[in-house]
């Protein structure tokens, strides 16, 4: 999804001269191993995308440009040395390390899935039929009799259109999401969505900030109502936050992890306000100890000993906010299918409707009102599906905390 930007000459003449004083004519043989930076223009600046690859050229031949739209900037892979002279091309604004992320989660039945009552809203013929939900994760095992296919994707990591899971972790998210009603094997939340599997972790479950930058672009210029992101780090470049806050702003509303570290410091992107960050929750309602918490948490979902699908067509049971996140996304895409959402204050699209609305339908849990552990609360499916959102922002307005149920 390149993008090349025509510059006018005059522009491009005084580019030149300033690369020629930015960067020695004679580059040292060895410039140190290549390092990834990502690089944002300035705003109504384009991104000068030759001038980029005239600087990686002078720094030797593998460099790398990889453009991503959605920040204005671009990926930029050329020796440590030339982070200086990105800084000072014309019109760039920053230039931080494209650092790696994770997926989040711990090897630990089915039991998510009935305890936030998504199988009321099925009864009520709300499978969330037609919601574009994307899963931007290890990428997806679309042979999977429990997944049955899936409508579209890409794989940043190997740079194609093959997003299949070489690891196991975006697979199972995916199936409690999506698993299918067929009488096999567990069924997700919404069984009824359009899945993509947008490939940005490796087979190790590793991956960078600029394949989620370029899947959250990807996730904004395809139209998915629903991005759920199962991953996470303690560091993040600002230019993630810039990615995040552009696509939902767009209407793609976001749910990622808070984390697995059991520390009061909610992973990136989770902590971002353009994004729900979800916390876990086992059998009991109760917070494990390695459930994130802090002031950014929003909801909270099932996710300890959760059963899911797994590449090669199996099942197991993960533990973690990685698969508390998907029943928190599964539930949007009901709200988003219900009909009953409508862009009411003109800000974010419906997005931030079911945003509040999932907010406002969650059964409270530990202390009155929103807390760090639990935010609103345990997310509904069943009554986020089935209400429309009220005035004003959520309140965890559910069930209550849901004992015994």
């Amino acid at each position: 999804m390149s993008v090349k930007t025509k510059l006018w000459l005059t522009f491009g003449i005084v580019l030149i001269t300033v690369l020629a004083l930015a960067v020695p004519a004679a580059v040292a043989a060895d410039n140190g191993k290549p390092e990834r930076f990502i690089v944002a223009f300035e705003e109504g600046t384009p991104v000068n995308e030759d001038a980029l690859k005239g600087l990686v050229h002078k720094f030797g031949d593998e460099g790398e440009v990889k453009i991503l739209e959605l920040i204005n900037g671009a990926l930029v892979i050329v020796p440590s040395r030339a982070k200086a002279a990105l800084g000072v091309l014309p019109g760039v604004a920053s230039v931080e390390e494209d650092s790696l992320v994770y997926a989040l989660d711990e090897l630990q039945d089915g039991w998510g899935v009935d305890r936030i009552d998504a199988e009321q809203a099925w009864a009520a013929g709300n499978t969330g039929d037609g919601i574009k939900v994307a899963i931007i994760d290890t990428g997806i095992d679309y042979n999977h009799p429990d997944i049955g296919g899936i409508a579209g994707g890409w794989d940043w990591v190997n740079n194609d259109g093959d997003p299949m899971d070489d690891n196991g972790h975006g697979t199972h998210v995916a199936g409690i999401v999506a698993a299918r009603q067929n009488g096999v094997g567990v069924v997700g939340v919404a069984p009824g969505v359009q899945l993509y599997a947008l490939k940005v972790l490796d087979a190790s479950g590793y991956g960078y900030w600029s394949n989620i930058i370029a899947a959250l672009g990807w996730a904004k210029d395809n139209g998915m109502q629903v991005a759920n992101m199962s991953l996470g780090s303690n560091v993040a470049p600002k230019a993630l936050q810039t990615a995040a806050d552009r696509a939902y702003a767009a209407g793609v509303l976001l749910v990622a992890a808070a984390g697995n570290d059991g520390t009061g410091k909610v992973s990136y992107p989770a902590r971002y306000s353009s994004v729900i960050a979800v916390a876990a929750t086992d059998a009991n309602d109760v917070r494990p100890w390695w459930s994130n918490f802090g002031s950014q948490v929003e909801l909270a979902a099932p996710g300890v000993g959760i059963l899911s699908t797994i590449p090669g067509g199996g099942y197991a049971a993960y533990s973690g906010t990685s698969m508390a996140t998907p029943h928190v996304a599964g539930s949007a895409a009901l709200a988003f299918a219900s009909g009953l959402v409508t862009d009411s204050d003109g800000k974010y699209g419906i997005a931030n409707e079911v945003r509040k609305l999932l907010q406002q339908t969650a059964d409270d849990l530990g202390p009155l009102g929103k807390d760090n552990y639990y935010g609103y609360g345990l997310v509904d499916a069943e009554e986020a599906a089935t209400m429309a959102p009220q005035a004003g922002d959520g309140g965890g307005g559910g069930k209550g905390n849901g004992k015994g149920r």
